[in-house]
């Protein structure tokens, strides 16, 4: 009886064998156990053809996707951050150039923006040709007070009413150059050419036309209007030769 069992068990185990191995994808097994061709997946297709990807080959794909979009994405980012680093550099110039012209003793001390800044930003202004030059040299030097004060929003308002009001002041061209500069500062670069251009347009004579032309080249510059900046500059070198302006400018047309 236990020889008859074990002459079972030995025939039945070749039989065994054969169905615990599993069917894989190696070229020389093919055919053999699967009786077909085998996809990507490792599932048994009929003339070839492809079969659906695994699991694993689908996050494959998607991690290569993604990797691809990161890439793509760190182009654009460290493209921005060039580009930001330029505004900031920029911006950090135009703070310089307004800090020493600052310190150029332009505009005198005023016993305080408070007053004045009232007077100035409240109800619209009144045009007057002329005016009490006392008043008008408080609220020039208030406005101008705002600027040291970094309040550049406040000074535009504050300039702007008092060219509005004293458009024949002594200290009106002034007010125009620096109502440009804080523009420029602020970083409206059409507003700031604007401003530049009417100091030499209203105040021809006005001592601060060299600069104000030189300011309005470099707007023009920064806008891209190259030909624009190089016939500017050309003028202040040509007709302001002594000063400070026209020096600056013959060392731009040189990058021009």
């Amino acid at each position: 009886m236990i020889r008859s069992t074990l002459i079972v068990l030995a025939l039945s185990l070749p039989t065994l064998a054969v169905a615990a191995i599993p069917i894989t994808d190696g070229s020389s097994h093919q055919g053999m156990y699967a009786g077909g061709n085998q996809g990507l997946n490792g599932a048994a297709t009929e003339g070839g053809a492809s079969a659906p990807l695994s699991a694993q080959g689908q996050l494959f794909i998607q991690l290569q996707q993604m990797q691809e979009e990161i890439s793509t994405l760190r182009g654009m980012l460290e493209e921005q951050q060039h580009e930001l680093k330029q505004v900031r550099q920029e911006n950090l110039e135009r703070y310089q150039t307004l800090d020493s012209r600052l310190h150029e003793g332009v505009g005198a001390q005023a016993p305080g923006p408070s007053t004045a800044t009232e007077d100035i930003a409240g109800a619209p202004a009144t045009r007057q040709s002329a005016g009490d030059p006392e008043k008008e040299k408080l609220l020039y030097e208030a406005s101008f007070d705002l600027i040291k004060a970094r309040d550049f929003e406040t000074a535009k308002k504050a300039f702007d009413a008092f060219l509005n009001k004293y458009p024949d002041s002594q200290y009106a061209g002034n007010a125009q150059y620096w109502l440009g500069e804080v523009y420029l500062v602020d970083g409206d670069l059409q507003s700031a050419g604007k401003a530049f251009a009417l100091v030499a347009n209203n105040y021809p004579k006005h001592n601060k036309v060299p600069d104000s032309l030189y300011k309005l080249a470099d707007v023009e510059r920064r806008l891209g209007h190259a030909d624009k900046a190089r016939t500017i500059m050309q003028q202040v070198v040509a007709q302001y030769p002594n000063t400070s302006a026209a020096q600056l400018a013959q060392q731009d047309l040189r990058k021009l």
